[in-house]
């Protein structure tokens, strides 16, 4: 090993950096986790406190991760200037509010030279960040909403206002009216997005990363072989139920794929699932983890707090439409497998339930905490920092026992030797654990950093209004063209924004239109769009998810995309769902929100059978047209409809057992 090979914190995190940066890096992530740990549990700080800090940390973080020309280089003597030179910038950034906070609150609105000044170079600063830990997509869309605040016959730059079209010209704002907005204000950088990033999201974020350092993510893997694996296609399955494990308390579909797509794939390919067939199998479960509570890929808290609905209320009416959604695919997997004639593995291949829980009970009791803390209304980010002290605590006390009673008895005696070095490891786990969860959470920050840029432009000039009135006049007051509508600029953001920036950005701008113009209830809006947010993942020709499927797969990526895309359909289908049945998520009569509930299900196992032209045997041509204005009806908003459908359903599946039982495919 060389010095530019090795973290001291973390083997092999980046491969271009000196033994000294590295320590640098470590030293910041580690300051970073101990900082979020400390206002979570101990003393929490007020809004700007605590959310100047934080991004001064994750930016500061992400110069150094990232050098400025890129990974494949190495600084050199410009690139280390440059990198420097924004170095200090991230301390700026963050330094002026927290020294300067009460003088900035008593001039609120008359800005200093030099409150404009650090507003500019710390608007600078997070853009460029952004564009190293996020993407070159993002920083593009917040300069054009920087562009777009100046464009106007008042603002900076006046002849940018002539090519607006008519409905979103605006009068146009000053340099010191939007730094004032962006960085000195609470709409814009240190806005809601970061507020929840630096609260809610980093402290779960850190919470998986101490799941993924004790080894949670192949207790869950072997747990779900052990109860799938001997049924047709159980690796596939197992992939299913272990992202929907890992997927809920982890924050990137990609990281989900990797994870646990490193296990199941090659057993599914093993099995007899094609190579394109595994990676978009597991690309689609693993997206579907950021739908699974309690995080939600980070979701359920933002969604929380824009709506200002309790975040358990979210979890809680977010659980059944997960539950469609693995389902779904479950059942696409299982399909398959009846149609290629695979068999389960065998009982020697599967690790034993007994075998796996005895290894790995203690993960689920910080899970538990978790859970409890947050059934009995604790505020999200205490759960975060009790769950993970029960972490730690279970994990030391479990290698007590096992050290101190358990080791002796099988010949390892205790001796000081041994006690010093388990507890060195021990400590390194725990330093890694706290290096792991800052590393995961620059991207996310960083995200919801440019995103309060574009939320306070769209404040500011009043964008929000005016793309409700684009998509009424686009949509012709039609709600399905306006879905329609969403659900295409979720993909076109989708290819340059992670989820949960693409997230906020729709929300913002269409969430206005569907609740006030269309009616649509407000929770149900935000399920939509976040879960339309999604669909960049698995969507061609930009489906992240599909990709890094395809890597492991050894598959192409298109054709692994557009099978990832096929098994997920659930996640265009069950937001229409949302909309017309609006019941199942906001409640109703108990009668009416089962039938919903029901009809749902049928209808997704419908729309799987139609789409493989398989469910007990082959289905028929006739049976698959059939099938199709079915499931339609059961969407539509008419119980006569609904009923009309789940009929036409039941018939045909009756038909198709029948014929499976007689060895031929139905004819109806």
């Amino acid at each position: 090993m060389t010095d530019t090979t090795v973290s001291p914190i973390i083997p092999g995190s980046q491969a271009n950096h000196s033994r000294a940066m590295l320590w640098l890096i470590s030293l910041v992530a580690i300051t970073l986790s101990l900082f979020q740990l400390y206002s979570a549990g101990i003393q929490p700080l007020g809004l700007f406190y605590q959310r100047s800090i934080h991004l001064a940390l994750i930016m500061m973080l992400a110069f150094l991760m990232f050098p400025v020309f890129g990974p494949g280089h190495k600084r050199g003597l410009g690139g280390g200037t440059i990198d420097l030179i924004f170095f200090a910038g991230a301390m700026l950034t963050g330094g002026y509010l927290v020294l300067n906070l009460d003088a900035i609150f008593q001039r609120a609105g008359f800005w200093s030279q030099t409150d404009i000044v650090v507003g500019c170079i710390a608007t600078l600063t997070v853009l460029e960040a952004s564009r190293r830990a996020v993407g070159l997509g993002m920083t593009i869309i917040g300069i054009i909403a920087i562009l777009y605040a100046f464009a106007g016959p008042r603002g900076e730059l006046p002849w940018l206002g002539q090519f607006l079209p008519g409905i979103l010209e605006h009068r146009g704002y000053n340099i010191d009216r939007v730094v004032g907005q962006l960085y000195l204000g609470q709409e814009g950088i240190f806005g809601l997005p970061m507020g929840v990033a630096a609260t809610y999201i980093f402290i779960f974020v850190l919470f998986g990363a101490f799941l993924e350092i004790t080894g949670a993510g192949k207790f869950f893997i072997d747990l779900a072989y052990a109860a799938t694996g001997r049924q047709r296609g159980g690796p596939a399955k197992a992939a299913v139920i272990a992202s929907a494990g890992m997927g809920s308390i982890s924050g990137s579909a990609i990281a989900n794929v990797v994870t646990t797509g490193a296990f199941t794939i090659p057993l599914m390919k093993r099995l007899g699932y094609k190579p394109e067939q595994a990676g978009g199998i597991e690309a689609a479960a693993s997206t579907g983890g950021q739908i699974m509570p309690p995080l939600m890929g980070a979701g359920a808290f933002l969604i929380a707090e824009y709506t200002r609905i309790p975040y358990l209320d979210v979890v809680k009416v977010s659980i059944f439409p997960a539950i469609m959604y693995f389902g779904t695919v479950y059942l696409f997997v299982h399909i398959i497998a009846l149609k290629q004639g695979m068999q389960g593995m065998t009982r020697d291949e599967l690790p034993k339930v007994g075998d796996v829980m005895a290894s790995g009970w203690h993960f689920l009791l910080p899970l538990a905490v978790l859970v409890w803390l947050l059934v009995m209304s604790m505020s999200p980010m205490r759960v975060g920092y009790y769950a993970i002290i029960t972490m730690l605590a279970v994990a030391v006390l479990r290698f007590s026992v096992w050290f101190f009673f358990v080791g002796p008895k099988r010949g390892e005696p205790v001796t000081a030797p041994r006690l010093w070095q388990a507890i060195r490891t021990g400590f390194i786990k725990l330093l890694q654990g706290l290096e792991l969860g800052a590393r995961n959470a620059v991207s996310v920050s960083m995200a919801c950093a440019v995103a309060g840029i574009i939320v306070g432009v769209v404040g500011l000039t009043g964008l929000g209004l005016k793309f409700s009135a684009m998509m009424m006049a686009f949509s012709g007051g039609n709600l399905l063209l306006a879905l329609v509508m969403i659900l295409l600029a979720s993909l076109v953001l989708g290819m340059g924004l992670p989820v949960t920036a693409s997230y906020i950005v729709l929300i913002v701008l269409v969430g206005p239109a569907l609740a006030n113009e269309f009616g649509v209830p407000l929770l149900v809006a935000h399920l939509v769009v976040f879960w339309y947010s999604q669909d960049s993942n698995v969507t061609p020709p930009i489906a992240l998810a599909g990709f890094a499927g395809a890597a492991i797969a050894g598959a192409k990526p298109m054709p692994t995309s557009f099978q990832a895309w096929k098994f997920a359909k659930g996640l265009y289908l069950i937001p229409l769902f949302m909309v017309y049945n609006p019941e199942i998520i906001v409640g109703g009569p108990i009668l009416l929100v089962i039938w919903s509930g029901l009809s749902a299900l049928l209808a997704l196992g419908a729309f799987a059978a139609a789409l493989e032209g398989f469910l007990f045997t082959r289905l028929s041509t006739i049976s698959r047209v059939v099938l199709l204005p079915a499931i339609i009806g059961v969407f539509y908003p008419s119980l006569v409809a609904e009923m009309a459908g789940v009929a036409v359903m039941l018939l045909v599946f009756v038909g198709n057992w029948l014929a499976s039982r007689r060895g031929q495919p139905a004819v109806v």
